[in-house]
C-alpha cells in the first residue's frame, strides 16, 4: 500500500499502532535494562506515556492532522513518567507543534517534523549521551533528511526511519561502554524503533494488535478555580484587572512581526502578557489598569471573541480571606517513596504530600502536578528521591511555575535517604533561598546504598553477574556482587562508610523479618562501635536493605 499522504485519521492509526507494538513488547524492553535488577522500568514507562496519548487521541471526534497531533502533545506530556517517558514526550511535543498548520503530512512536513521532534527531545535533557533514545531520534531524522533529497515517498520515509533506528540501536552499545559490559542495547532507544515500526505496520495496511489502554487510577477531576489570580497583599497588585481575549477575522495580515509587536505595545500597559496564535485566531493575556487601551490595540488587527475582564483586586480580597480561613502555607514539601514503612517516615516528618509508588511505576508529571496543587502553598520543595523520577518532577514544576504564582525547586534527591536527609535539613522559618542552600548541603552528606537481586546474567564493571546473585549499589553505581546477603551488606558498607563515628541507618523491605534486620543491625553496631545504628521498616519491594550513610 502506497501513500502519497498522511491525513488525520490515518496518523491515529499509526499512533495506535506505535503504541501496541510498544506494549506487546514492553516486557522485553524493561529486561534491556543496564542495571540486571528486577526494577527495568523503561518500557513500562515509555508504554504508560502512550497510553495517556492514546486515551487523549481517543476523545478526539475531528480527526484532522492538527487535532491528532495537537492531543499526541497533550496526552503524552500529560502521561509521562520516569526519564524515558518525558523525553519520549518532548520527541512528540516537538514533533506535532511542525503539524499544526498542515491538513495532510507530506514528505517535508514528516521530514520537518521528525527534525522538530530530535530538537525539542535534545533540550529538555541537560546533559545529552549519545547511545540513547535520543541518538535514535537523532540519526532517524538525519536519514529521512537525506532520502528525502534523494525523492521519496511517504513510505519511503517511514521504511528509512525504521531500518535507520535498527542500524543506530545496534551501535549503541559501541556509544556507551556501560551498555556494552551488560550485553544489551539502549531500552529507550529499543522503544522508539518498536513505535516506528507500528507506524509502518499502520501505512502498510497490517491490522493493529489488540491494544490495552492501561488504568489510570489518578483522579482527573481537578478544579483550577482562580489559577490567574496571584494571591498577594491587595496594596501590592500594579495592574488590576486580568483581561483575556481572542482576536479573528484579522483585517490585515498577521506574521510573528506582527504578534511580536503587539507584545511590545502591550508591555507598556502592564505584565503577564501572553500573545499566542497565528492569522487565523490569536490569544490574548494581559494584567492591566487600561483594558480598554488593550483592547483598542487588538481591535487594530481583528475582531474580538471572548473578551474577559477581571478584577483582580477584588478577587484577591476574596481570596486573601479564604487563605485565612484555610491556613494557605507559605511551604510544602512533597516526597516521592515506595514502601508503608517510608510513607510513615515521611508523615513523622510532617512531609505534605507524599506519592507512593512501587519502583517500577513511576509517577506521571500529571501526578506531580496534582501533587503540588493539591499541597496549596507559595512554595514548594519536591523530593524525588530516584533519579528517574528527577525529570518528570522538573518537567511538572515548569508547569506550575507557568500557571501560578509560586516557587518550585526540585530537589535532586536520587535516593530516599537523601530524601530524608533533605527533608529533616528544611526549617520553615528561613527564606526560600536558605532553605535551599540547607538541603542541598544535607543530601550532599548522604551516602546511599541498595541490596537486591539479579533477574539475569550480566557483566557490569567488569563484574560478572549470575542470575540471583545479591546486588550492592551505592550512590548509583553496582558496587559489589555476591552470593550471601548479610556479607553483601558489609561489603557495600565498607565503601559507603568514610566517617568512623558517623550515623548509619538501615531500611528494611517487605521481604525481611524486623528479627533478620535486627541481628543484622547487631552486627554493624559491633563491627562500627563508633558509628550511630539505626533501623527502619522501610516496606519497599524488590530492594532487601536500603542504607543510609552520614
Amino acid at each position: 500500500m502506497s501513500h502519497e499522504t498522511i491525513n488525520g485519521a490515518l496518523l491515529k492509526e499509526m499512533i495506535l499502532a506505535g503504541a501496541a507494538r510498544l506494549e506487546k513488547n514492553r516486557d522485553e524492553i524493561d529486561k534491556l535494562n543496564v542495571f540486571p535488577v528486577p526494577d527495568g522500568d523503561t518500557g513500562t514507562n515509555m508504554n504508560m506515556t502512550m497510553s495517556s496519548a492514546v486515551k487523549e487521541i481517543s476523545a478526539v471526534q475531528d480527526l484532522s492532522v492538527k487535532n491528532v497531533a495537537k492531543a499526541l502533545a497533550t496526552g503524552s506530556l500529560r502521561g509521562a513518567r520516569g526519564n524515558s517517558g518525558v523525553i519520549l514526550s518532548q520527541i512528540f511535543r516537538g514533533f506535532s507543534r511542525e503539524l499544526e498548520k498542515a491538513d495532510e503530512i507530506t514528505v517535508d512536513i514528516l521530514v520537518a517534523a521528525l527534525e522538530g521532534g530530535v530538537t525539542s527531545a535534545y533540550k529538555a535533557v541537560m546533559r545529552p549521551k549519545e547511545g540513547t533514545m535520543l541518538t535514535v531520534a537523532r540519526f532517524a531524522a538525519e536519514q529521512a533528511k537525506q532520502r528525502a533529497n534523494m525523492g521519496a515517498t511517504v513510505m519511503n520515509i517511514i521504511e528509512t526511519v525504521v531500518n535507520s533506528s535498527q542500524e543506530i540501536l545496534a551501535k549503541t552499545p559501541d556509544m556507551l561502554p556501560v551498555l556494552k559490559q551488560a550485553g544489551v542495547v539502549d531500552a529507550g532507544g529499543k522503544g522508539l524503533l518498536l513505535i516506528y515500526k507500528g507506524f509502518k505496520a499502520a501505512l502498510l495496511g497490517e491490522k493493529i494488535e489488540d491494544y490495552v489502554l492501561e488504568q489510570d487510577n489518578s483522579n482527573n477531576e481537578v478544579e483550577h478555580d482562580n489559577q490567574d489570580v496571584i494571591r498577594q497583599d491587595v496594596n501590592d497588585i500594579m495592574f488590576a484587572y486580568c483581561t483575556e481575549f481572542f482576536i479573528q477575522r484579522m483585517k490585515r495580515v498577521v506574521n510573528d512581526s506582527t504578534l511580536d509587536s503587539l507584545r511590545n505595545q502591550l508591555e507598556e500597559l502592564g505584565d503577564s502578557i501572553v500573545v499566542a496564535g497565528d492569522d487565523q485566531l490569536i490569544k490574548v493575556h494581559v494584567h492591566t489598569n487600561k483594558p480598554g487601551s488593550a483592547l483598542e490595540l487588538a481591535l487594530k488587527l481583528g475582531e474580538l471573541e471572548q473578551v474577559k475582564i477581571e478584577n483582580m483586586l477584588e478577587q484577591n480580597r476574596q481570596l486573601n480571606g479564604d487563605m485565612e480561613q484555610q491556613g494557605e502555607k507559605e511551604y510544602a514539601l512533597i516526597s516521592v517513596v515506595m514502601g508503608d514503612g517510608f510513607v510513615d517516615i515521611m508523615n513523622d516528618l510532617s512531609v505534605d504530600k507524599i506519592i507512593c509508588c512501587e519502583q517500577t511505576m513511576n509517577p506521571s508529571i500529571e501526578e506531580i502536578v496534582k501533587a503540588i496543587e493539591a499541597a496549596d502553598a507559595r512554595s514548594i520543595f519536591v523530593f524525588p528521591n530516584n533519579k528517574n523520577v528527577f525529570l518528570a518532577a522538573q518537567q511538572a514544576a515548569e508547569q506550575i511555575v507557568e500557571q501560578y504564582d509560586k516557587q518550585v525547586y526540585v530537589v535532586p534527591t536520587y535516593s530516599i535517604p537523601q530524601g530524608i536527609g533533605g527533608v529533616l535539613a528544611f526549617h520553615a522559618e528561613v527564606s526560600f533561598e536558605e532553605n535551599r542552600q540547607r538541603i542541598d548541603a544535607a543530601i550532599e552528606e548522604v551516602h546511599s546504598g541498595y541490596i537486591t537481586y539479579a533477574v539475569r546474567d550480566s557483566v557490569m564493571d567488569d563484574k560478572s553477574i549470575k542470575k540471583g546473585d545479591y546486588l550492592g549499589i551505592g550512590n548509583g553505581q553496582l558496587l559489589e556482587v555476591g552470593a550471601d546477603l548479610n556479607t553483601m551488606v558489609f561489603d557495600l558498607l565498607k565503601q559507603l562508610v568514610q566517617d568512623p563515628e558517623g550515623i548509619i541507618t538501615v531500611y528494611y523491605g517487605q521481604d525481611v523479618t524486623e528479627e533478620d534486620a535486627q541481628k543484622l543491625v547487631d552486627s554493624i553496631e559491633q563491627a562500627y562501635p563508633y558509628c550511630d545504628v539505626d533501623m527502619y521498616h522501610g516496606g519497599q519491594a524488590l530492594y532487601y536493605y536500603i542504607l543510609s550513610v552520614e
